[in-house]
């Protein structure tokens, strides 16, 4: 039986949802956060849900905070076009407009906040490297800094009553490895919801970036993408 606990965060999108069924194999007691954080729409919080749902885990918080008070994103601030169709989507060197400013920095504290409270030093986190977006809290070396942060700056790792490990299993796999691996464990990736600008009735436009990416690695892996998209924009 599972005695050891682990704050897993979680989107909604699927490789958060891969990472928190990576996680729950692991044996991992699961505590999800997810948070509302001023995007521009909650279609991703009602994945999260289902995902946490079908998942099963100990327990699962949703936390407002408002990063749309600072704006400076696509994802944040309404007046910013959420980037379409973009020709340079692997290889651009330019930092794309979706990059919401410190997220996973605040994430990641909240996440070290609940798990110093609940006794737990295993933190989960679903960065990748690999096929993203460009966004520089995705990388290795962000991620390495912050565990070195969080054995510095709590009481319980200062007090030697653990140390935290900031764990990031999908962060150097394609998205079609990560769906693959998410198959296999039983992830039901018709919970999850990636698209950056969804329509009212939360389909997925097909076009901006995390649309894009995810099309293709379900491609890739062989499998069809089973949420549902605006078909007039797949044409």
């Amino acid at each position: 039986m599972a005695t050891k606990k682990a704050v897993v965060l979680l989107s909604g999108g699927l490789d958060s949802a891969t990472t928190l069924a990576v996680a729950l194999s692991e044996g991992f007691l699961c505590y999800a956060l997810t948070f509302a954080y001023g995007q521009r729409h909650k279609r991703e919080i009602q994945a999260a849900r289902a995902v946490a749902g079908s998942l099963g885990v100990t327990e699962h918080r949703i936390i407002d905070i408002d990063l749309a008070a600072f704006g400076g994103s696509a994802l944040t601030d309404s007046a910013i076009e959420v980037p379409k169709d973009r020709g340079d989507l692997d290889n651009s060197p330019k930092i794309p407009l979706t990059y919401v400013p410190a997220r996973n920095t605040i994430f990641l504290s909240y996440a070290l906040a609940w798990a110093e409270v609940l006794g737990a030093f295993d933190i989960f986190i679903g960065v990748n490297s690999t096929d993203y977006s460009g966004y520089p809290d995705c990388r290795a070396e962000f991620i390495a800094a912050f565990e070195q942060t969080a054995n510095l700056a709590t009481a319980a790792a200062v007090e030697g009553k653990g140390r935290y490990e900031i764990h990031t299993p999908i962060i150097e796999m394609t998205k079609a490895q990560v769906i693959l691996a998410g198959t296999e464990l039983g992830v039901d990736y018709s919970l999850t919801h990636s698209c950056y600008d969804p329509d009212s009735k939360g389909r997925s436009c097909g076009r901006c970036d995390s649309c894009r990416l995810r099309l293709k690695g379900f491609a890739e892996a062989g499998l069809e993408d089973p949420i549902e998209y605006r078909t007039e924009n797949l044409d």
